[in-house]
């Protein structure tokens, strides 16, 4: 393992101008981007439309909440990644740069869910009286609680109990706007969005099914999981598992083989979950959903990357080292790599990355990753840096980057 790199041995190039700088803000990210769109969109339409008729109002809501939907389906995912990378390495960087943010799409469900509540709302305050307005207002009732709960606060403070608001609530939700939309007598337009949106969240549970885990405990801080139940997933894709189907789901990225069946997981301690998930050694656990593709899938778009990975962050760099479909160098900071993830895995991370920065921090302290980022990008000649982190380590290396013009990237904990 290389440790040449050390904090400080590399000045950092200097700042963008304060206009580009405030572009790269975190507040100013694409993902809110995207949600401002979508909330400029519907005041324009309201515009357009004033004084909106019931009808006008209804439309909105359902198109709004069906959007909200739909940008959240593995599918639809999978088809914004393919979309997004479809443009070659030889497109101008900037153009390639902000495809990069397709991870971003979040944005298009926060907006579609905030519109479509607020249309709601009006199209309640402006409706009849009856049986119809009673599930107007408990529908009401019900999207106040599922955004409040989606906030930032509450969602960081309590993500169980917000994984379980979003997922009964959301499914309340559906089960009254069918009832909403049947009393209201509907043309086949809303049946046919509610059957869309409808068969949109039943379909990763139609594929539900309990499958085999071989476990491996290389310490008490990781665990390797092997399957192999006739998929092989894409590298850079993720799965959902769970002990509890109706509780908690968790995702991590696979790592397939090349030319080998089946994929692992790593799964490191993070939480009561993996903790007792490691404790345990289950030898079943539950799959739900297609394979999904995840961050690091942008890197098509760029001659050469740098992967930057803390911990078990290695876990989604992994499949993408291995393929070797496009140029990379490894960054890699971590507690004594060996005794905490086994030799096996770092040797055949070595094998696949032999010029690797393997950062050991029980033995040279916590690095400036943005400064080995930086020197790593800058020596391999790189177009790009994934970063798999943390929240807060994610974001330094991120925002640290591109306010002096580097194009990064990482994941962004959206809803």
């Amino acid at each position: 393992m290389t440790t040449s790199l050390r904090r400080g041995a590399v000045d950092l190039p200097p700042l963008t101008s304060l206009p580009r700088r405030l572009l790269k803000h975190p507040r100013l990210m694409h993902h809110n981007r995207l949600a401002a769109l979508v909330l400029t969109a519907n005041l324009v339409f309201l515009w357009a439309s004033w004084p909106p008729s019931p009808q006008t109002m209804g439309h909105a809501a359902l198109a709004n909440l069906a959007l909200a939907v739909v940008v959240r389906q593995q599918y639809v995912i999978n088809l914004f990644f393919r979309l997004a990378t479809w443009a070659p390495p030889t497109w101008p960087l900037k153009i390639r740069w902000t495809l990069g943010k397709v991870y971003h799409f979040g944005g298009l469900h926060i907006g579609g869910a905030l519109a479509g509540a607020a249309w709601f709302l009006a199209l309640t305050l402006t409706g009849p009286g009856g049986a119809l307005a009673v599930v107007s207002w408990t529908l009401i009732a019900l999207l106040a609680v599922i955004v409040a709960t989606a906030l930032p606060p509450f969602r960081s403070r309590h993500h169980d109990h917000f994984e379980k608001i979003h997922r009964f609530g959301g499914w309340s939700a559906l089960a009254l706007f069918w009832t909403h939309t049947l009393l209201s007598t509907p043309g086949p337009v809303e049946v046919g969005v509610l059957a869309v949106v409808t068969f949109s969240v039943a379909l990763p549970w139609l594929r539900l099914r309990k499958v085999d885990v071989r476990l491996e405990r290389p310490s008490p801080h990781v665990v390797l999981a092997r399957f192999d139940h006739g998929e092989t997933p894409f590298a850079g894709s993720s799965t959902a598992i769970s002990r509890s189907p109706l509780k908690e789901w968790h995702s991590f990225a696979n790592v397939p083989a090349p030319g080998e069946p089946g994929f692992r997981l790593t799964i490191s301690r993070a939480g009561d979950w993996t903790g007792a998930f490691i404790d345990d050694l289950p030898s079943r656990v539950w799959v739900k959903g297609i394979t999904t593709a995840g961050v690091a899938n942008i890197e098509a778009l760029f001659k050469k990357v740098i992967y930057v990975a803390t911990g078990s962050g290695i876990g989604p760099c992994l499949p993408h080292l291995l393929a070797a479909e496009v140029p990379a160098r490894l960054v890699w900071a971590t507690r004594d790599p060996r005794t905490t993830y086994g030799d096996a895995l770092v040797d055949e991370i070595l094998a696949a990355q032999p010029h690797a920065l393997v950062w050991d921090t029980s033995r040279h302290g916590k690095p400036d990753m943005v400064r080995l980022a930086y020197e790593a990008y800058r020596d391999f000649g790189a177009e790009a840096v994934i970063c798999i982190s943390n929240k807060k380590l994610t974001w330094q290396v991120v925002h640290g980057l591109e306010r002096r013009g580097i194009p990064a990237y990482g994941a962004i904990w959206d809803s």
